[in-house]
């Protein structure tokens, strides 16, 4: 068996069965570099190489939680949960299914903005969610339903939107890779292919809206109020400061492409006004690191894991074994190719360092078999975009949990990975598929 299956395989079930994703990881690189031919020694290497590219990652989202929380601790954001919550209270049922439609159409819509017209990624979740799971938890709403809204949001527009993160993926990575390797294709015709692949994500978020998370979903309330106070005095200068605070950060980080410094220029805002006091910012790190940290090592224990992967030249194998299956078939190819994808992008996490993994390998291949450009695209997007929304390692996924189990009752793997791997990966490899036999 290759050793990329072996190690994947053994993500994803230590994952199903709790175990931290962090020790899963790990222990998934440890077997496939043994099962591929290399030595421990060499494993391990190999393991620690690649940890260093997860390093800034890490940085980033420690202090991205250390904003989180002088934001939340100047009362901005429970203006508008205190909101929510007195209009759920005063409105019958109709009108809190109407309020429910359009807060869940309001996180929809940041989540995609924050991909492109704001490009701050994920660090917008442990700022706005946290302080809305007390109204969350009113409205009876399934968390599930809201980590597919999130994953959707950050997921969906980096796939056909070609500026921002998405002018990133299309243009920088997609069309380079395509065209390092052979394909020529205009640069405007790569966000083209995507569409199709793309409707498979929105037929599944319409699945997960209207039939499989209608129902309502209890919540404690009791350890949402211990994370996030309802009585919280609202002080309007500290208000004043945060809003200044976010704009200088978000300033910050467009104009240095670093989440660092964007989160370090808004704490030193919030101390230099007295929001938060300077002998408070070593809580205010504990804290922020205590809420992101997960993420951050996760992240460094992927891109090790990735590394490994790599290093064993397994990919390789797994591709020329897929390619003497095919017997000249675009059908077959179509669907195994995809499906190659899908494993190797649940292993890294990521779908921006999958896709120069395989172009080179996949672009010679759609070539021999007839494939047009068009469907050469779709294929390699779509295979490197396949397994980002359901992997245990993605930041799709990683950041709506981090909002969403602040209080501890969301579970990664069961309530945030198994629920969009099932309503965004299906559809993608159907459609997907489909974008590579009519393209």
């Amino acid at each position: 068996m290759n050793a990329v299956v072996v190690a994947v395989s053994i993500v994803l079930l230590l994952s199903l069965l709790r175990v931290n994703v962090v020790m899963a990881l790990c222990l998934g690189a440890i077997s496939g570099g043994l099962w591929s031919g290399l030595s421990l020694l060499d494993t391990v290497n190999a393991f620690h190489q690649g940890l260093s590219g997860g390093a800034t990652i890490a940085l980033s989202y420690g202090m991205l939680g250390a904003f989180a929380v002088a934001i939340s601790r100047s009362g901005i954001t429970d203006v508008l949960a205190r909101s929510l919550v007195n209009k759920m209270g005063s409105t019958d049922e109709k009108a809190q299914r109407w309020l429910k439609a359009g807060l869940l159409t309001i996180i929809l819509l940041i989540a995609i903005s924050s991909q492109n017209i704001v490009p701050i990624h994920i660090a917008f979740i442990p700022i706005i969610i946290p302080p809305l799971l007390h109204s969350f938890a009113q409205m009876k709403l399934d968390r599930r339903l809201l980590a597919c809204v999130l994953t959707f949001g950050l997921a969906t527009p980096f796939l056909i939107l070609p500026v921002g993160f998405g002018g990133i993926y299309l243009y920088g990575i997609l069309h380079k890779n395509l065209v390092s390797n052979g394909l020529t294709i205009e640069p405007t015709d790569v966000p083209l292919s995507m569409i199709i692949s793309a409707l498979g994500m929105v037929v599944g978020l319409l699945v997960a809206i209207f039939i499989s998370y209608r129902k309502k979903r209890e919540y404690d309330l009791v350890p949402i109020l211990k994370v996030e106070p309802e009585h919280v005095v609202i002080n309007k200068k500290a208000i004043i400061v945060s809003i200044l605070a976010i704009i200088a950060s978000l300033s910050m980080q467009l104009y240095s492409d670093s989440m660092i410094m964007g989160s370090l220029v808004g704490i030193l805002i919030f101390t230099a006004f007295g929001v938060v006091k300077w002998d408070q910012t070593q809580d205010l790190f504990a804290k922020g690191i205590n809420m992101m940290a997960m993420i951050g090592f996760i992240m460094i224990t992927a891109s090790g894991f990735a590394e490994v992967m790599k290093t064993t030249g397994s990919i390789n194998d797994l591709v020329g074994a897929v390619s003497g299956m095919l017997s000249g078939s675009q059908a077959l190819a179509a669907i195994m190719m995809l499906l190659v994808g899908l494993l190797i992008t649940m292993g890294i996490g990521s779908s921006f360092s999958t896709v120069p993994i395989i172009a080179a390998l996949y672009v010679p291949l759609c070539m021999d078999l007839g494939f047009s450009a068009m469907a050469t695209a779709a294929l390699v997007g779509t295979a490197g975009a396949l397994g980002d929304a359901g992997s245990p390692a993605s930041d799709s996924t990683l950041g709506p949990t981090a909002g969403l189990n602040a209080d501890g009752q969301h579970d990664h793997i069961w309530d945030t990975v198994v629920p969009t791997f099932i309503h965004y990966n299906i559809p993608l490899l159907i459609f997907g598929w489909i974008a590579a036999m009519v393209l």
